[in-house]
């Protein structure tokens, strides 16, 4: 868990690639030391999808004042720089498992979207298009997202991934034989793209 200040709190939470859950506490407050334990189990288990850092209300008092932090605990998870949701006091871990899901399940969706609309333009620039079938198009992008997660670049679902850089480069989507088979059979290996 990061530790936020007055000095970094605005360029964390504005630059960072991943959604950021924010617990304001203080080292008085008893029920701050409940939900301590609680975060740090949620942090073992979220912590590839969520940045988990914490603020010290009595030391970091311009952030706190500028969004009116009162009570506390207060929990506010942070998406590109703003607030989307967020609550007061202890919860239950399962509830708050369950409230981290159902907000970065929207945030799949809402990257699902984006994505699409990049290999939409992608596919129009090249003379294809993408999959009229829509499930199959978000199944795809699915893969893409878990090989990023895995390996840190989006590589083609359909291809095998060796671990050699070099050697996989080449089948980051859109990979480079897509050409070659969408004009040879029509679609690419996974079918992401169609004449």
């Amino acid at each position: 868990m990061i530790t936020l200040t007055d000095e970094n709190f605005d360029e964390t939470i504005r630059t960072s690639q991943k959604p950021v859950l924010v617990d304001f506490m203080a080292l008085w407050c008893p029920p701050c030391s409940i939900l301590k334990p609680i975060l740090e189990n949620l942090e073992k288990e979220f912590g590839e999808k969520v940045i988990f850092a914490k603020v010290n209300v009595d030391l970091v008092p311009k952030t706190c004042q500028k969004l009116g932090i009162n009570p506390i605990p207060t929990v506010i998870l942070f998406k590109e720089g703003k607030p989307i949701s967020g609550f007061f006091g202890v919860r239950p871990e399962g509830e708050i498992r369950k409230w981290l899901e159902e907000n970065l399940k929207n945030n799949e969706k809402e990257k699902i979207e984006k994505i699409i609309e990049e290999y939409e333009e992608y596919a129009q620039k090249n003379n294809y298009r993408l999959n009229p079938n829509r499930e199959v198009v978000e199944r795809i992008i699915r893969g893409l997202l878990e090989n990023e997660r895995k390996y840190g670049f989006r590589y083609c679902p359909c291809r095998r991934i060796s671990g050699n850089l070099e050697e996989d480069k080449p089948k980051i989507c859109p990979c480079q034989f897509r050409h070659e088979e969408v004009e040879k059979n029509g679609h690419c290996l996974c079918g992401l793209f169609v004449k």
